[in-house]
């Protein structure tokens, strides 16, 4: 493993051809790779309940490889061949590994968010595919397999569905109870008419020693389909080859210095970051993933107890979105001995400057901000481990995989380079990078030509800015994508709803900054002329029509006339902005005798929003304002009324 500092390292590197690196070519063949070398190695530890943290139940390399085999093995007997479709919905369980991982050796994995509303669930399936499902049987406190039996029969392509049992993972004498609450969660619901199966006992009669088809998958095969969003009836299906996970769990691994490392997983494996970052990474490097309940940080205790679970298991990283963070900062850390964390990796989403501060202050850990997108597979760039963190940049690009920023026109093509610093849109190319789109109706205007004859660029949609060290600092997002707690929401999953309902002319979702969850959705509606309708009203249409529960706007505000863009397009800069306005202004109400201010966000070309916040005695307040604000992810500038102060 080689160390990384600085672009030169990077460059250093790129010197040796990515091929020489002899990368295995596929997700199989890294995970048997490692297996083979950390046979009797604690590969998994999963702690079923925060509030039980110390009892995990483990599994060495040679039993996840065994999991893998027997999922795979069971999947081939199911008729899962090459191009063949495995979808999942579940929480985070063993088996979720086992089958994302046993469905990749052999087919196509399809990880479906559990919180999805049933109808969007059935439109990714039909989508996808998918010919079988693995999903959560009845359980109380749980509504997926009631959510799951109401749709499966909908899914012209679905031949199996396989239930699993979380009571399984109840200690005695609650297990004992297991099957009764089991039978009283599925009471009444409705059984699919397409056979369902027992996961676990279906598993426990495949053979574990080798893959039954004998597949040997090629780095250019396509490994899995992750939604990234669409409105209803034609998701977004991200296509991932096995050589893009392969290389993005190798190059974060290179970067971040993640080779043979214990990492906590506390977010969804229907995500990305979990899959790549704290699931294949350590899988194929040597290294432990400590998984934290079925519903990951928001599991009961997990949080509370967290850093009682880095001092149990000897966690070295963990990655987590701002809101995480956030949490962290409240919970007591004097009893904890957590000095065999190296460093703590987010991305997701923007980090406010005063939790990043407050979290390194208190716990003296590094925090890795990084970026990454579906379409990238995962990561695209972090901050290095070993060199400059630059607060509020994303820092370096991976090795072999290229980034800039450009300028393109109206028209989508491609003009020119960015100088140093120039604001243009964040182009990404390179082994991470996906072939695109399921359905092709998604890749109009995806790619961006440069004419240099090495490729085409993928257009992340993302507007930042490159400094003379190369680190990229992002100011924008072109895409207008809302991030809530990590959780990314496509606007026309609000729009296109509400503009339904028969008294809305037209409709915008834009992104509230958030002190818990970094952004909440919101939006704006132009009635049609005469039209007589409440904001209350309109919220409760948009709870019914939204297939997505994160999605439902927080707030809905009737203006009379949206804002335009010369050529007729509503401008949701104006309306971001105007949130961040309000939400900075009940910000100070909370500041005593702070008197006359006044607060004004506009486009900034080097910040992307900046907000010009004015007070009286400006000294005086300083500290509390600071304090304020800095736990939203905007840039402030903060002056004394007819003076010029500094960026925050």
């Amino acid at each position: 493993m080689f160390s990384i500092s600085t672009i030169d390292d990077i460059l250093e590197v790129e010197k040796k051809p990515l091929s020489e690196h002899q990368l295995a070519p596929s997700t199989y063949a890294a995970i048997k790779e490692s297996a083979e070398k950390h046979s009797d190695q604690i590969a998994l530890r999963y702690i079923f309940q925060g509030t039980d943290y110390k009892n995990s139940r483990d599994y060495t390399f040679k039993d996840v490889l065994a999991n893998i085999h027997r999922a795979a093995n069971l999947f081939t007997e199911l008729g899962v061949g090459e191009e063949d479709v495995v979808s999942f919905i579940l929480p985070n369980l063993p088996q979720t590994i086992f089958t994302l991982f046993g469905a990749e050796a052999v087919g196509i994995v399809n990880p479906i968010n559990p919180l999805l509303e049933p109808e969007v669930m059935a439109d990714i399936m039909k989508a996808a595919g998918t010919k079988v499902l693995v999903t959560l049987g009845p359980f109380v406190k749980t509504d997926i397999w009631n959510k799951v039996a109401s749709i499966v029969d909908q899914v012209p392509t679905l031949e199996t569905v396989l239930t699993i049992k979380i009571g399984q993972y109840l200690d005695f004498p609650k297990s004992l109870l297991a099957p009764a609450l089991a039978w009283k969660a599925g009471k009444g619901v409705t059984k699919p008419k397409v056979p369902v199966h027992d996961f676990d006992k279906l598993l426990a009669l495949q053979p574990s020693g080798a893959l039954v088809s004998k597949r040997v998958a090629a780095s250019s095969d396509i490994a899995s389909f992750f939604h990234t969003g669409g409105t209803t009836g034609i998701p977004k299906l991200a296509q991932h080859t096995h050589g893009n996970e392969v290389y993005n769990a190798w190059a974060t691994t290179q970067l971040a210095g993640l080779e043979g490392k214990t990492l906590f997983c506390g977010l969804p494996f229907f995500h990305v970051n979990a899959v790549i970052l704290t699931g294949l990474t350590p899988f194929a490097s040597g290294g432990t993933t400590i998984l934290g309940s079925p519903a990951g940080y928001r599991g009961e205790g997990i949080l509370d107890n967290f850093w009682k679970i880095v001092d149990r298991y000897k966690v070295n990283f963990f990655s987590g979105v701002p809101t995480v963070y956030a949490n962290l900062l409240n919970k007591p850390l004097e009893e904890s001995d957590v000095s065999s964390l190296e460093g703590c990796i987010c991305g997701a989403a923007p980090m406010p400057v005063e939790v990043f501060n407050q979290f390194q202050k208190r716990t003296g850990l590094s925090i890795i901000e990084g970026y990454g997108l579906t379409e990238g597979t995962c990561v695209s760039s972090a901050n290095p481990l070993h060199g400059e963190r630059r607060i509020g940049s994303v820092g370096l690009r991976l090795p072999y995989q290229e980034m800039k920023t450009v300028i393109l026109g109206e028209d989508g093509n491609f003009e020119r380079d960015c100088k140093v610093d120039e604001i243009g849109a964040v182009v990404v190319r390179g082994p991470n990078v996906f072939p695109g789109y399921k359905d092709e109706f998604h890749n109009k205007g995806l790619w961006v030509d440069d004419g240099d004859g090495k490729g085409v660029w993928l257009n992340t949609g993302d507007l930042g800015r490159m400094d003379a060290q190369h680190y990229l600092w992002l100011t924008g997002r072109k895409k207008e994508i809302i991030i809530r707690g990590g959780h990314n929401i496509d606007p026309k999953l609000i729009e296109d709803p509400l503009v339904e309902h028969p008294q809305v002319s037209m409709a915008a979702a834009v992104g509230r900054p958030d002190a818990h969850s970094g952004e909440v959705p919101v939006a704006y509606v132009q009635l049609e002329p005469g039209a007589k309708v409440s904001e209350e009203e309109l919220l409760e249409f948009a709870k019914d029509k939204i297939g997505e529960r994160a999605a439902v706007p927080k707030k809905i505000y009737i203006i009379s006339e949206l804002p335009l863009t010369p050529v007729g397009k509503i401008f949701k800069p104006a309306l971001a902005r105007q949130q961040i306005e309000e939400v900075l202004t009940e910000a100070t109400g909370k500041i005593d005798g702070l008197g006359e201010i006044r607060i004004k966000a506009e486009g900034h070309k080097q910040y992307g929003t900046l907000v010009d916040v004015q007070v009286e005695n400006l000294e005086s307040h300083r500290k509390a304002l600071e304090e304020a604000f800095g736990v939203f992810a905007v840039r402030v500038e903060l002056r004394e009324i007819g003076k010029v102060s500094g960026v925050l």
